[in-house]
């Protein structure tokens, strides 16, 4: 077995925690393993519609970051209760996808401090039937990225509160999250190690994947690495772009109530880009609706973006006694 370097990270930051994960797989010669956490943040998977995910409101109001990943699978909300592991290791195509084999060391761990953690369905580690563990994987060329969360002491009202949203307002063919009981490691720990701490359990399990496996070395990012993955960072990982206009092509519903009367909106959004506005109601109006359906043609499905075309015109002409701010968020 080749030579596993164990790169000690310390960053909270999710923008470069995802880049730092493109950037190792891409760059490493060696096969690599780390533990790191996120600060609250919302981590969407490579295939599915951003705004089909999020609780946009939650999110908008708790300035919480939301940054896509290069692996496929659901959403899922990080916090510092949370602990990621990942993986990247070279091998032959045919054998680089096996959740099993990366998870079985997390399994090993935890079954040393006395709890009976399993591998259930296709990617998830449980405790008692419940969930503290997905994983998901990428393959680039040769190497395959296993990454997957561990959640140990976080705050389960937000996760819930982050991820929770009318999935009825859109239609595509996008990848959707399967929301499953989860459960917190610390729950679980026998009294004599009720103590332990996410930072303990990080430790230990960085001592495990260092005296379990045949030939590791520790490494530190250096300010070379560094500044390539703060270059990725602000490139890619920081973008609208990627983080939403990734999105697949979809079709967006939603009929709101306002002062002004129902107002129902219809968008067609490819690339994230409005192409299409149709919006309905029982409002009064001076001037024809159709110029605000123009205006949103070709204008990001983003709230800011939007908010601001709206700007340009006097917008209670077209929607009599309709708040403006209530109209924006009735398109999310």
């Amino acid at each position: 077995m080749a030579k596993l370097l164990c790169i000690k990270r310390s960053n909270t930051d999710p923008y470069y925690n995802l880049a730092t994960e493109e950037y190792v797989l891409h760059h490493f010669a060696h096969d690599t393993f780390m533990l790191w956490r996120n600060e609250p943040a919302i981590i969407v998977g490579k295939h599915q519609n951003t705004l089909a995910e999020i609780n946009t409101e939650y999110v908008k109001e708790q300035g919480i970051p939301v940054v896509r990943r290069l692996s496929g699978g659901g959403a899922v909300f990080h916090d510092l209760g949370n602990l990621n592991f990942t993986f990247t290791q070279k091998g032959k195509k045919e054998e680089l996808i096996d959740f099993k084999k990366y998870t079985k060391p997390i399994i090993d761990i935890l079954k040393e401090m006395g709890i009976d953690a399993r591998f259930e369905g296709r990617n998830d580690i449980t405790i008692e039937g419940k969930k503290f563990s997905g994983n998901a994987e990428h393959v680039y060329r040769d190497r395959v990225l296993h990454h997957g969360t561990l959640l140990f002491s976080s705050e389960m009202t937000d996760l819930s509160s982050a991820l929770k949203v009318n999935q009825t307002k859109f239609k595509d063919k996008a990848v959707k999250s399967v929301r499953s009981r989860v459960t917190n490691i610390q729950e679980h720990l026998p009294e004599n190690h009720k103590d332990l701490t996410v930072m303990d359990f990080k430790s230990r399990v960085m001592d495990h994947i260092v005296n379990n496996f045949p030939e590791t070395e520790l490494y530190q990012l250096t300010e070379e690495d560094d500044k390539a993955i703060r270059e990725l960072m602000k490139k890619k990982y920081m973008t609208w772009d990627w983080n939403f206009g990734y999105s697949p092509k979809y079709n967006f519903s939603r009929t709101t109530k306002t002062n002004g009367g129902h107002i129902e909106i219809n968008l067609d959004v490819y690339d994230g880009i409005i192409k299409e506005a149709k919006i309905y109601g029982d409002y009064f109006n001076s001037k024809p609706t159709g110029v605000i359906e123009e205006l949103l043609a070709g204008t990001p499905h983003e709230y800011e973006k939007i908010k601001q075309k709206l700007d340009e015109v006097a917008f209670n002409d077209y929607f009599n006694s309709v708040d403006k701010e209530a109209f924006v968020k009735g398109m999310f």
